[in-house]
C-alpha cells in the first residue's frame, strides 16, 4: 500500500504544481455535467488545489449552461490525463458553485486583467450568434482592460469547487497497467485495470 500512497500524494503534488505551469497535462482538465437529454462535457483550466478534504477548482462565466446543470444536479466527474508519463485520474464530485460571496470575491481580486475581459462578454456562453463576435467587448481584442471597467466583468464570474468523493488512477504501462480508486480521502483499493 505505501507505493500507491505514494503514487498518489505524488499526483496530488502535479495537480498543486498544475494550477501555474500552463504547459503541465493536468493544467486542463475535462469536466461532465447531466443536462436533461444527456452529457455535456467540456474542458476547463485548473485554478486551485485543496487537499483536505480534496476539492479542485476552475472558473467560470455564471451564465454558461454548466452552471445552470450543476445547480440542478451537482454530481460531476473531471478528467485529468497526463500523456507523457500516461497517468489518467478521475474524479466523482460535487459541484459547489461560490457567486458572489467572499470566495468568489477574493478569487476575482487575483484574477489577471487579460482574464477578466473574459467575463465581460456581451453574450452568455453557448447563445446562437447571426455573426461571429469574439465575446469580449472589442476594444479590448488586442489590449487588457482598465481595472475599473473590468470590474464589469464580476457580475459574470463564478468560482466552481468540485468537492472530490472518489478518485480512480490509472498509470498505463506496457510491462502492466496499474490502477486503484481511493475514497473518503485516504481507503485505497485495487481495480483491475
Amino acid at each position: 500500500m505505501d507505493k500507491i500512497n505514494n503514487f498518489y500524494d505524488h499526483e496530488l503534488d502535479c495537480l498543486i504544481s498544475a494550477i501555474k505551469d500552463g504547459k503541465h497535462d493536468y493544467h486542463t482538465f475535462t469536466i461532465s455535467s447531466l443536462n436533461t437529454d444527456f452529457p455535456e462535457i467540456r474542458t476547463v483550466v485548473l485554478r486551485g488545489v485543496k487537499l483536505d478534504p480534496l476539492s479542485i477548482f476552475f472558473n467560470s462565466d455564471n451564465r454558461s449552461p454548466k452552471i445552470e446543470q450543476l445547480k440542478n444536479n451537482p454530481i460531476c466527474s473531471a478528467l485529468f490525463y497526463d500523456k507523457v508519463r500516461r497517468v489518467q485520474l478521475r474524479f466523482k464530485a460535487k459541484a459547489k458553485i461560490h457567486y458572489q460571496n467572499k470566495l468568489s470575491s477574493k478569487v476575482w481580486d487575483m484574477t489577471p486583467l487579460q482574464s477578466r475581459k473574459c467575463y465581460m462578454g456581451p453574450f452568455p456562453p453557448s447563445q446562437a450568434l447571426d455573426q461571429y463576435h469574439p465575446n469580449i467587448p472589442l476594444e479590448y481584442l488586442k489590449t487588457d482592460p482598465e481595472k475599473y471597467h473590468s470590474e464589469d466583468g464580476y457580475v459574470n464570474f463564478a468560482h466552481i469547487e468540485l468537492v472530490v468523493l472518489e478518485v480512480d488512477v490509472l498509470k498505463l504501462h506496457h510491462d502492466g497497467h496499474v490502477r486503484f480508486k481511493v475514497t473518503n480521502g485516504s481507503d485505497y483499493i485495487y481495480l483491475s485495470p
